[in-house]
């Protein structure tokens, strides 16, 4: 009982110094893969970079402490930090304070979701997500991912369109009017680096070398060389008419949207009051604020697209740098050589310290210690808005995690308890949130790490968190100078494994509706991202439909003997069947969906054969049977033999037994009508069902013999 709560315990039953060393090699060599993508992948989720380190303190720790899989590594992934930044886009905007706050509170409902799931003992419901859903929903995911980042590899700022290929869209167009080169340059030079050390040797952490190399030529360079200016030091009069035009618009929408709280806490007054008059003036002003309010956002929109895409010259006078547009600077006055930009956010500029970019984005200042720890803020209003979101992540989370655990333990031969798991990886995430992470799950190229590392058990993930300790401790301030290029090509890089179009043509294969599945949750996850849910939502219903229709339409086989003697489907192999013996074999629970089913299936028989005699109603795929079912049985019978023709059951199970005793229909049919297996079933009816028969020879007869 101990070791079921603290399954860690079991980690030290005849542990050694070897293994102790190899946990701590193997902890080490995940952390210097896990430290750079963590940033890389808490951007992806629209946090701040050091959010990605918070990610991978308590997470790893937790999960595996309590978690089955002893080389499982938790953390920062690429489609979980995707799901979080399309679950919190349409609440705040991304990396504000509202929106950590959102994604902290995110991964505790992600974590408590997990958490009741392992409880409960209610693992299988994650079968819910069938494979081809989520193959499609992973190659969609990947592309998505991959081109999420191309805006940073080409040095370039757009705001985000209503899908997602608007957005990339838009990315072009900025990068076909100025990319900005080093940019362009660090992230080729990363993807160089890791893709070469990937060849020449894998085990080498070709991640961390393209993240020192790229930082250290960052720092050398001058990568990173942000300025700040007054308005007025831009010699550009329709540009400063801009930028007041867009801090005024900025204004407006936060005044309009103070009145609009207002007023909502007004409506939901008066509804609870009960004040129709009161209620209806109070929508009647919200919808006309939200209409104001889309106006300015639109032309927010455009000013900040204007802002961005007018590029200056800079010229050094006595001190001070004054922006001239492009290709317009004074005859006579040196250029410094720089394209400048105005670094344009959703927020109001400053006039007075307006910030401007001669050089590519970086990382900036990361804060050193480790995260305050404490219970996230609870918000009613927005947990009930995460529900569905939190659902969905608990859910593709754990898949990744399990399916990752389960392929480590089939080479090392490990007991795992999916359901344990599930509590291991809530723990994390409800833990992981009063560390100040967002949701975190078992990541398949740092769990194959830490495998490939010789991982002996779980106390390699606990190394791994104390290194991420010691970097948030000692090291936050070398991480300036990182190039976001780098962490986007960090990010693409991982992502190109999660793309396998030969899962599409495998579950093709397997069954033609599972590829079409696949295929429709892949295209409905690229058309309405950034709403990933959408795309996966439409896969579950499909299979859901899919199931739904098979369970009310199971296959019905007539069967006859074929070329080896057994009994077969006649109709899928071609062959000939008897013209006085039905032998009806029924593929599925008899139940309330499909009960009307068979009985229509053994009407059509007895219509389309006018010699038929006798029915034998295979049962050995019955495996369940209803009071509908019972009840559509009953009907059968009573037809059949009104008919004047016989009817017998064969290869009833024990279930199905016992429902046929409790409601006294085994009398009706007779236990002299019921047989153990078809052959004994064929030898006790074939001569009474032939006698005074045309039929020359029969097809079964041989199987009769055999019996």
């Amino acid at each position: 009982m101990v070791t079921k709560i603290f399954p860690f315990l079991g980690w030290f039953k005849g542990y050694d110094m070897a293994s102790l060393r190899a946990d701590a090699i193997s902890g080490l060599t995940v952390a210097l893969v896990l430290i750079p993508q963590s940033m890389a992948y808490a951007q992806l989720a629209g946090m701040p970079a050091y959010y990605g380190l918070y990610a991978s303190f308590l997470p790893p720790l937790i999960a595996a402490l309590f978690g089955s899989s002893r080389q499982l590594a938790t953390g920062p992934v690429a489609v979980v930090s995707l799901m979080t930044a399309a679950s919190l886009e349409p609440l705040a905007t991304a990396g504000s304070e509202g929106y950590i706050a959102y994604a902290i509170l995110l991964a505790l409902m992600v974590g408590g979701f997990q958490f009741l799931l392992g409880v409960l003992r209610l693992g299988l419901v994650v079968n819910f997500l069938s494979h081809p859903v989520v193959n499609g929903f992973t190659n969609a995911a990947a592309i998505i991912i991959a081109s999420s980042q191309l805006s940073k590899m080409f040095g370039v700022y757009v705001d985000k369109a209503e899908h997602h290929y608007e957005t990339i869209i838009n990315v072009v167009k900025s990068a076909l009017h100025y990319t900005h080169l080093p940019t362009l340059g660090m992230g080729v030079l990363a993807f160089a680096i890791m893709i070469v050390l990937k060849r020449i040797n894998p085990k080498i952490p070709n991640v961390l070398v393209a993240v020192v190399i790229t930082t250290g030529l960052s720092w050398g360079l001058g990568f990173n060389h942000d300025s700040k200016i007054a308005l007025d030091a831009i010699n550009a009069p329709e540009v400063q008419q801009n930028v007041l035009a867009f801090n005024n618009a900025v204004k407006n929408i936060d005044e309009l949207a103070t009145q609009r709280t207002a007023l909502t806490a007004s409506l939901e007054e008066a509804r609870s009051a009960k004040e129709v008059v009161a209620a209806l003036d109070a929508e009647h002003d919200l919808s006309v604020l939200n209409i104001q309010i889309s106006r300015l956002k639109h032309e927010a929109h455009l000013l900040r697209e204007d802002l961005r895409s007018t590029l200056f010259d800079g010229v050094e006078d006595s001190g001070t740098l004054l922006l001239y547009p492009q290709g317009q600077a004074p005859q006579g006055m040196a250029t410094d050589g720089r394209t400048w930009r105005i670094k344009v956010g959703n927020t109001a500029l400053d006039t007075a310290s307006l910030r401007i970019m001669g050089g590519g984005a970086v990382v900036g200042t990361v804060p050193s210690g480790i995260p305050a720890i404490g219970m996230p803020k609870l918000d009613l209003k927005i947990m009930l808005h995460l529900i569905p979101f939190a659902a969905i992540i608990s859910l593709l989370g754990f898949m990744e995690a399990i399916s990752i655990a389960k392929a480590m333990a089939a080479k090392t031969g490990q007991r795992l308890d999916p359901n344990q798991e599930l509590i291991g990886q809530g723990l994390a995430n409800m833990l992981g949130a009063c560390g100040k992470s967002y949701p975190a799950s078992g990541s398949f190229s740092r769990s194959a790490v830490n495998l490939q590392a010789g991982a002996v058990s779980g106390l390699s993930s606990v190394f791994t968190s104390l290194m991420v300790v010691i970097v948030l401790m000692f090291f936050t301030p070398l991480l300036y100078h990182l190039p976001q290029a780098v962490l986007a090509a960090v990010i693409m890089m991982a992502v190109i494994g999660l793309i396998n179009a030969s899962g599409f043509i495998h579950a093709w294969k397997a069954q033609w509706y599972d590829g079409a599945i696949s295929i429709l949750s892949f295209a409905c996850t690229l058309a309405f991202a950034p709403h990933l849910d959408k795309g996966i939502m439409v896969g579950v219903v499909l299979s859901l439909g899919v199931f739904l229709y098979k369970s009310m339409r199971p296959k019905v086989a007539d069967l006859s003997r074929s070329e080896d003697e057994s009994l077969r489907d006649a109709t899928a192999h071609g062959l000939r069947q008897c013209e006085h013996i039905a032998v009806v074999r029924f593929d599925g629970p008899l139940f309330f969906a499909n009960a009307s089913f068979l009985e229509d299936q053994i009407t059509d028989r007895m219509m389309n054969n006018q010699k038929l005699r006798h029915i034998i109603i295979v049962a050995n795929g019955i495996n369940d049977m209803d009071a509908s079912g019972e009840e559509a049985l009953s009907l059968i019978v009573d037809r059949v033999r009104s008919s004047g023709l016989d009817i017998s059951l064969s290869g009833v199970n024990e279930s199905v037994m016992a429902v046929l005793e409790r409601t006294h229909l085994l009398e009706k049919i007779g236990r002299d009508h019921v047989y153990p297996t078809m052959e004994t079933a064929l030898y006790a009816t074939h001569e009474q069902a032939h006698k005074d028969g045309s039929e020359d020879s029969c097809p079964l007869t041989s199987v009769c013999h055999l019996a």
